[in-house]
Protein backbone atom coordinates (compact mmCIF):
# COMPACT_ATOMS: atom_id res chain seq x y z
CA UNK A 1 0.00 0.00 0.00
CA UNK A 2 1.40 3.67 -0.84
CA UNK A 3 0.01 6.38 1.27
CA UNK A 4 -0.46 9.54 -0.57
CA UNK A 5 0.81 11.70 3.28
CA UNK A 6 4.15 9.99 1.99
CA UNK A 7 4.04 11.71 -1.51
CA UNK A 8 3.06 15.13 -0.35
CA UNK A 9 4.79 18.03 1.49
CA UNK A 10 4.09 20.78 2.81
CA UNK A 11 5.11 23.02 -0.17
CA UNK A 12 2.93 20.71 -2.45
CA UNK A 13 -0.66 19.79 -1.05
CA UNK A 14 -1.57 18.44 -4.54
CA UNK A 15 1.37 19.38 -6.91
CA UNK A 16 2.43 15.99 -6.65
CA UNK A 17 1.69 13.95 -9.14
CA UNK A 18 4.53 14.47 -11.76
CA UNK A 19 6.61 12.79 -8.72
CA UNK A 20 4.39 10.49 -8.06
CA UNK A 21 4.30 9.00 -11.38
CA UNK A 22 7.89 8.83 -12.57
CA UNK A 23 8.98 7.45 -8.66
CA UNK A 24 6.21 4.61 -9.05
CA UNK A 25 3.66 4.37 -11.44
CA UNK A 26 5.67 4.26 -14.31
CA UNK A 27 8.63 1.62 -13.31
CA UNK A 28 5.55 -0.09 -12.19
CA UNK A 29 3.86 -0.65 -15.32
CA UNK A 30 7.25 -1.94 -16.96
CA UNK A 31 7.21 -4.73 -13.83
CA UNK A 32 10.04 -2.70 -12.20
CA UNK A 33 10.28 -2.43 -8.74
CA UNK A 34 9.01 1.75 -8.20
CA UNK A 35 11.11 3.47 -5.54
CA UNK A 36 9.98 6.21 -3.53
CA UNK A 37 11.11 9.25 -1.32
CA UNK A 38 8.80 9.42 1.64
CA UNK A 39 7.84 12.72 3.24
CA UNK A 40 8.75 13.43 6.83
CA UNK A 41 5.69 15.70 7.53
CA UNK A 42 7.74 16.77 11.38
CA UNK A 43 10.92 17.00 10.05
CA UNK A 44 9.92 18.88 6.61
CA UNK A 45 11.76 16.93 4.09
CA UNK A 46 11.82 13.62 2.43
CA UNK A 47 13.81 10.65 3.62
CA UNK A 48 15.68 7.77 2.12
CA UNK A 49 13.74 6.18 -1.01
CA UNK A 50 11.85 2.98 0.03
CA UNK A 51 10.79 -0.27 -2.41
CA UNK A 52 7.04 -0.78 -3.79
CA UNK A 53 7.56 -4.12 -5.54
CA UNK A 54 5.53 -4.70 -8.52
CA UNK A 55 2.66 -6.47 -7.35
CA UNK A 56 -0.98 -7.68 -9.08
CA UNK A 57 -1.96 -5.22 -7.06
CA UNK A 58 -1.10 -2.33 -5.56
CA UNK A 59 -3.19 -0.24 -3.31
CA UNK A 60 -2.94 3.76 -3.57
CA UNK A 61 -4.46 5.38 -0.56
CA UNK A 62 -5.26 9.16 0.07
CA UNK A 63 -7.09 12.34 -1.13
CA UNK A 64 -5.89 13.03 -4.62
CA UNK A 65 -5.69 9.33 -5.76
CA UNK A 66 -8.59 9.77 -8.20
CA UNK A 67 -7.73 12.53 -10.04
CA UNK A 68 -7.61 13.09 -13.76
CA UNK A 69 -4.39 12.93 -14.15
CA UNK A 70 -3.87 9.14 -12.41
CA UNK A 71 -7.39 7.20 -13.68
CA UNK A 72 -5.67 5.66 -16.45
CA UNK A 73 -3.84 3.99 -13.88
CA UNK A 74 -6.30 2.77 -11.99
CA UNK A 75 -8.19 -0.26 -11.91
CA UNK A 76 -10.78 0.68 -9.81
CA UNK A 77 -11.49 3.45 -7.66
CA UNK A 78 -12.90 3.80 -4.37
CA UNK A 79 -14.46 6.69 -2.47
CA UNK A 80 -14.33 7.15 1.01
CA UNK A 81 -18.01 8.86 2.21
CA UNK A 82 -17.03 11.18 4.98
CA UNK A 83 -18.06 14.74 5.25
CA UNK A 84 -14.72 17.35 5.14
CA UNK A 85 -15.44 18.46 8.83
CA UNK A 86 -15.23 14.80 9.32
CA UNK A 87 -12.19 14.14 7.98
CA UNK A 88 -10.91 17.33 9.33
CA UNK A 89 -11.76 16.56 12.75
CA UNK A 90 -9.96 13.18 12.34
CA UNK A 91 -6.80 14.60 10.99
CA UNK A 92 -6.76 17.50 13.14
CA UNK A 93 -6.54 14.81 16.30
CA UNK A 94 -4.22 12.50 15.04
CA UNK A 95 -1.88 15.33 14.28
CA UNK A 96 -2.38 17.89 16.96
CA UNK A 97 -0.85 21.20 17.63
CA UNK A 98 2.21 20.52 16.13
CA UNK A 99 0.57 20.79 12.56
CA UNK A 100 -2.10 23.11 13.06
CA UNK A 101 -0.67 25.46 10.42
CA UNK A 102 -1.10 22.85 8.08
CA UNK A 103 -4.62 22.03 8.74
CA UNK A 104 -5.63 25.24 8.39
CA UNK A 105 -4.10 26.19 5.16
CA UNK A 106 -5.44 21.90 3.80
CA UNK A 107 -8.85 22.80 4.27
CA UNK A 108 -9.08 25.33 1.56
CA UNK A 109 -6.22 23.40 -0.20
CA UNK A 110 -8.51 20.40 -1.10
CA UNK A 111 -11.71 22.09 -2.04
CA UNK A 112 -10.12 24.01 -4.34
CA UNK A 113 -8.27 20.62 -5.65
CA UNK A 114 -12.06 18.75 -5.73
CA UNK A 115 -13.52 22.08 -6.93
CA UNK A 116 -11.08 21.68 -10.19
CA UNK A 117 -10.97 17.87 -10.54
CA UNK A 118 -13.57 15.61 -9.20
CA UNK A 119 -12.75 12.18 -8.56
CA UNK A 120 -16.23 11.15 -6.66
CA UNK A 121 -18.09 11.13 -10.07
CA UNK A 122 -15.57 8.57 -11.23
CA UNK A 123 -15.77 6.10 -8.30
CA UNK A 124 -16.42 2.42 -9.10
CA UNK A 125 -17.17 1.97 -5.15
CA UNK A 126 -18.70 4.08 -2.29
CA UNK A 127 -17.46 3.06 1.20
CA UNK A 128 -19.23 4.27 3.78
CA UNK A 129 -18.55 3.58 7.73
CA UNK A 130 -22.50 2.79 9.20
CA UNK A 131 -22.78 1.55 12.89
CA UNK A 132 -19.51 -0.91 13.34
CA UNK A 133 -18.28 -1.34 10.17
CA UNK A 134 -18.92 -0.03 6.54
CA UNK A 135 -21.29 -0.06 3.62
CA UNK A 136 -19.71 -0.68 0.12
CA UNK A 137 -21.93 0.57 -2.83
CA UNK A 138 -21.63 0.90 -6.18
CA UNK A 139 -19.74 3.78 -7.34
CA UNK A 140 -21.63 6.64 -9.84
CA UNK A 141 -18.79 5.56 -12.52
CA UNK A 142 -20.26 4.91 -15.87
CA UNK A 143 -23.48 6.59 -15.04
CA UNK A 144 -22.67 9.83 -16.48
CA UNK A 145 -24.98 10.62 -19.22
CA UNK A 146 -27.68 12.70 -21.36
CA UNK A 147 -29.85 12.08 -18.46
CA UNK A 148 -27.64 12.92 -15.44
CA UNK A 149 -25.63 15.99 -16.16
CA UNK A 150 -22.19 15.80 -14.90
CA UNK A 151 -22.57 17.77 -11.92
CA UNK A 152 -21.56 15.54 -8.93
CA UNK A 153 -19.12 17.25 -6.53
CA UNK A 154 -17.12 15.40 -4.11
CA UNK A 155 -19.30 15.97 -1.29
CA UNK A 156 -21.06 12.54 0.31
CA UNK A 157 -24.77 11.81 0.36
CA UNK A 158 -26.48 11.09 3.39
CA UNK A 159 -26.96 7.52 2.20
CA UNK A 160 -26.60 5.54 5.82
Amino acid sequence: MLHLDDIASHDELFEWTGRLLTQVIEPLTRGETAHYTPYDWRARRFGPPLPVPPAPVVVVEGVGAGRRALRPYLAQLLWMELPYEDSWTRGRSRDGEEQREFWDGWVGAELKHFADDPSRPFADLLIQQCGKGYEVLSGPAGTIGPDQPFTQGDDPSAMC
